[in-house]
C-alpha cells in the first residue's frame, strides 16, 4: 500500500484496503512495519483482506531508519526483526517480506515462523525469492541511478543499454535524412492524385519557390 495510506489508523487502513481489492482488483494488500503495524493487519485479516508484511529494509520509511541500508546486522537487532516477523504472523498476515538483511537472519525468520517469508537481498533461505524487474532487465542505464542500484541483484539482461543505442541510433538517422525514406514511407494516393494535387497547388500557388525552413540542429539527450 503507499505511504500515507494506513500509516494513521487502522481502520484509515482498512478503508483504503478494501479500496484496493474492490477497484484495483488486488487480492492481497502489503504493508510496511513490524509490531506496530501488528493491529493494523489483525483489523484488515479479520476484514476479509488478505495481508503481506514487510519488513528488514523499509523503502517507505528509509528517511527514519538511516537510508538505504542493510539490517539487522547485530544480534540484537536481528531479534527485534523476528520479533517483528512473529507478530505479523500472530496478527494473521499470510507472508512477509524480508528485505536487505543478512543470510543468517534471513534463515533465522524464516525457520521460526509458519507463513512464507519472500526474500530481496535476504539470502538464499527464504521460501521465496523477489526482484525488482527494472533491475533483472537493467533497463535504467542513467548514471544516478547505477550510484543507487542494489548490490543484492544479478542482473540477467542490458535493456537499457540496447534502449539508449537504439534511441540514439533513431535520433540520427532523422537529423541525417535517412530516416523515414520512401521504405517508411508506405501510404499512396490513388492514381492520378498526385498530377492533380501538383496542378491545383500551381494553380492556387502559381510559380512561387517554397519557402526553405531554418531547422537548427536541438541539443538532444537520452537517458
Amino acid at each position: 500500500m503507499p505511504f500515507g495510506s494506513y500509516e494513521t489508523s487502522p481502520e484509515h487502513a482498512y478503508s483504503n484496503a478494501i479500496r484496493f481489492l474492490k477497484e484495483a482488483g488486488m487480492d492481497a494488500v502489503k504493508l510496511e512495519g513490524g509490531i506496530e503495524r501488528a493491529e493494523t493487519v489483525k483489523m484488515l485479516v479479520q476484514g476479509g483482506v488478505a495481508v503481506f508484511g514487510h519488513i528488514g529494509l523499509r523503502p517507505q520509511a528509509f528517511s527514519v531508519i538511516g537510508g538505504y541500508r542493510a539490517q539487522g546486522r547485530t544480534a540484537e537487532s536481528a531479534l527485534k526483526l523476528l520479533e517483528d516477523a512473529k507478530a505479523l504472523e500472530a496478527a494473521g498476515a499470510c507472508a512477509l517480506v524480508l528485505e536487505c538483511v543478512p543470510a543468517e537472519v534471513g534463515k533465522a525468520i524464516t525457520e521460526n515462523t509458519s507463513i512464507p517469508v519472500i526474500g530481496i537481498g535476504a539470502g538464499p533461505h527464504t521460501d521465496g525469492q523477489v526482484l525488482v524487474y527494472h533491475d533483472v532487465l537493467g533497463m535504467m542505464e542513467h548514471e544516478h541511478y547505477k550510484k543507487v542500484s542494489p548490490k543484492f541483484c544479478k542482473q540477467y539482461a542490458s535493456l537499457g543499454t540496447a534502449a539508449v543505442k537504439a534511441l540514439q541510433s533513431y535520433r540520427d538517422d532523422v537529423l541525417n535524412g535517412s530516416f523515414p525514406s520512401m521504405q517508411y514511407s508506405p501510404y499512396k494516393m490513388h492514381e492520378g492524385e498526385v498530377e492533380l494535387l501538383e496542378k491545383e497547388l500551381k494553380r492556387l500557388l502559381g510559380d512561387k519557390t517554397p519557402s526553405q525552413k531554418d531547422v537548427s540542429e536541438p541539443e538532444t539527450k537520452v537517458y
